[in-house]
């Protein structure tokens, strides 16, 4: 038996997607990727359209790797004293304590986070960025580990408030969530007809495989994966090759290669080595550039995407060998 502790949490991690699977079919690669951020001590957007199973798939995700979830439901009256918290007077004592805010959690599902106003839109964010909530001076550190996954609808615009590029950069990822396969949406069908209840996951025979330990164990190791630096120039030349693209008025900033750095060098581990090749790279180039990156309108009226200017980055940007 190996007792390696990286290659323990290697493998203990590894069972995610087989353990979220129970519940939530044919979402690997989002699986993959939400790993892959707490590993890297990011945050994920999630997109996807209503009903395909992003809150469950959370919800799955933090049960099999024994971890604190709360969801956040983003509306246009929420305050910033609803994500962070708030100080409440307490007539027994007479003096003000602090109430946490769903923040104070180690994964947190921020739902529709583009229905919020941009107050509280920055509140979250600023968490984000120093995991900490600041109360009348006094910071409040958040525990670890702590991720958000937030989501957003990509279809309906209609009295939301998008979030602005700077933000948007915050994210390390942003993973679409794609509508299932007819064999999947049937698989879905079926574990209902046989009694599957969303909010029963342990009846669902989901069981914690990993913990905080093993996400500890996996981010040290993490750290001490080797980047050649023909991959890294690798990265540096994908970025600059976003900022002179035709189709692209904003293309990714330096704080997206450190992102797709950072991402490869979760991937290469959860692959069982300690380096980064450029098949690394370019498996996180779309989720880690797709949302630091802006289409010209007269590209995006001629029906080109972001991912296929992606894709023709990739495909013209030299491979190192």
């Amino acid at each position: 038996m190996d007792t390696d502790p990286d290659s323990a949490a290697r493998v203990a991690l590894g069972r995610l997607r087989a353990e979220v699977g129970k519940v939530v079919i044919g979402q690997d690669a989002v699986v993959t990727g939400l790993v892959i951020a707490l590993l890297s001590r990011g945050h994920v957007l999630l997109e996807g359209v209503p009903g395909v199973a992003k809150t469950l798939l959370v919800r799955a995700l933090a049960a099999a790797l024994d971890l604190d979830a709360k969801r956040l439901q983003f509306t246009p009256d929420l305050m910033p004293g609803d994500v962070t918290g708030s100080l409440i007077f307490d007539n027994r004592t007479a003096e003000f304590q602090f109430r946490e805010g769903p923040v104070f959690t180690n994964l947190l599902l921020a739902d529709e986070i583009n229905r919020t106003p941009p107050k509280t839109q920055a509140a979250l964010l600023e968490v984000m960025e120093e995991r900490q909530v600041s109360v009348e001076g006094a910071p409040r550190a958040l525990p670890e580990p702590f991720v958000v996954a937030a989501t957003q609808n990509p279809v309906e615009y209609e009295g939301t408030y998008p979030l602005p590029e700077a933000q948007l950069d915050r994210f390390l990822l942003k993973l679409t969530v794609p509508l299932p396969s007819r064999e999947e949406e049937l698989g879905v069908l079926r574990a209902h007809h046989n009694g599957f209840d969303p909010r029963d996951l342990r009846g669902a025979g989901v069981t914690a495989v990993a913990n905080a330990a093993d996400l500890a164990a996996g981010r040290r190791a993490v750290q001490r994966v080797r980047v050649a630096d023909v991959v890294l120039g690798y990265v540096v030349d994908l970025c600059r090759a976003t900022r002179v693209s035709p189709s692209l008025e904003l293309g990714a900033s330096p704080r997206g290669a450190t992102a797709l750095l950072a991402a490869a060098k979760a991937w290469a581990w959860l692959n069982g080595r300690d380096y980064v090749t450029p098949d690394d790279v370019k498996a996180l180039a779309r989720p880690a550039l797709r949302h630091r990156v802006r289409l010209r309108p007269d590209a995006e009226l001629e029906g080109v995407t972001v991912d296929s200017v992606l894709e023709s980055v990739l495909a013209t940007v030299p491979t190192p060998r």
